[in-house]
């Protein structure tokens, strides 16, 4: 028996988990044959935007294409030929929405933390840097480095996922 995802942001889980899900996929196909370089989506409190974040992360990410393939199955996105881009860029998927703190100084540390876990998802890419790309990749993963030195991390973790794979790369801020 199928179960109502209360609370459920995250894709993959509510598909595996065998939730009800309305297929919202057409979402993809339309992001796609708009070619917008960058999209701002807003919608309401508890309107799904975490939900769809998530969707999207799993179909274009290169990482596990493969298997998030299959999350896709019998859903319309999988019947369009924009299918095609399923799992072929590499994707930076940040969500502030949890972030909650008192003071200044406690949602600066809360933001050095979120991007050191962002950072070591990547961490395997160490083994790849030279010099000064390597050491600043370092300093964040271990949240050896400032506020105002993370101003530009996300920009510097696109770089370096671009010239991974040679492809553009996907970001997607939640909230």
């Amino acid at each position: 028996m199928k179960k109502i995802p209360i609370g459920l942001s995250d894709f993959k889980k509510l598909i595996e988990g065998n939730y009800y899900y309305f297929d919202k996929t057409n979402f993809i196909d339309e992001i796609i044959k708009d070619g917008s370089e960058v999209k701002l989506f807003t919608r309401p409190r508890r309107f799904g935007k975490t939900l769809n974040m998530s969707m999207l992360k799993y179909f274009f990410d290169i990482k596990e294409a493969e298997e998030n393939r299959k999350l896709f199955k019998d859903l319309y996105i999988e019947k369009t030929e924009n299918f095609r881009e399923q799992g072929q860029y590499p994707v930076i998927f940040l969500s502030l929405k949890d972030l909650k703190a008192r003071t200044w100084e406690e949602m600066e540390e809360k933001i050095i933390v979120m991007l050191s876990d962002l950072f070591s998802e990547y961490e395997h890419l160490l083994n790849e840097l030279i010099g000064r790309d390597c050491d600043k990749f370092k300093k964040i993963i271990y949240e050896n480095t400032n506020l105002s030195n993370l101003g530009k991390a996300l920009k510097f973790l696109t770089k370096i996922l671009y010239e991974k794979y040679n492809k553009k790369v996907v970001v997607l801020i939640d909230e």
